[in-house]
């Protein structure tokens, strides 16, 4: 008896408008239909796609909820996410990653809460860094919510005035 081969997931894509500039959404959509966010990504962000490549599939319907979501992100009636997630990652990335989502909305910690927040000595704060540089899920698992030591606006991957622009944001002050 033989069994047909699983179907491999399908990584489909979308994108929208945001006060950063296009944002490109991908997901990964399995054979049963189930779908995951696994990429949100700005225009000019380091180290991530500026387009889709080339085997992804247009799919707007399967990003309908993240799309709403980061909408009303963006008109201040949201504050946290609910959606499936399946970012690409270390074991290590996942945790600190994982870490991000429980920074409160309109607050922010530095790297070496973070590092201590995933269960990592304070030390291991460029690694913690390194893991939030490449975060592949801008705004959604926020990472412009993490600061320098001293309070500065360190680096971010889509930039340092995506990050003031979202801190101010959630801060309610436009002039941050």
């Amino acid at each position: 008896m033989t069994t047909a081969p699983a179907t491999a997931p399908t990584t489909v894509f979308t994108t929208m408008d945001s006060p950063l500039g296009p944002l490109l959404l991908s997901g990964v959509r399995a054979a049963d239909g189930s779908f995951a966010l696994s990429a949100v990504t700005a225009p000019g962000q380091k180290g991530a796609l500026a387009a889709p490549a080339a085997h992804w599939e247009p799919d707007a319907e399967a990003l309908v909820p993240a799309v709403a979501q980061l909408t009303a992100y963006f008109a201040g009636e949201r504050t946290t996410f609910d959606l499936p997630l399946a970012p690409v990652g270390t074991p290590f990335r996942q945790q600190v990653w994982a870490a991000l989502d429980d920074i409160p909305y309109g607050t922010t910690l530095t790297y070496g809460q973070l590092a201590d927040a995933a269960g990592h000595s304070p030390r291991a704060v460029r690694a913690v860094g390194g893991a939030v540089g490449a975060n592949p899920l801008l705004i959604v698992r926020p990472c412009h919510r993490v600061m320098g030591a001293n309070g500065s606006l360190t680096g971010f991957a889509a930039g340092i005035d995506a990050k003031r622009w979202l801190l101010a944001h959630e801060s309610g002050d436009r002039l941050f």
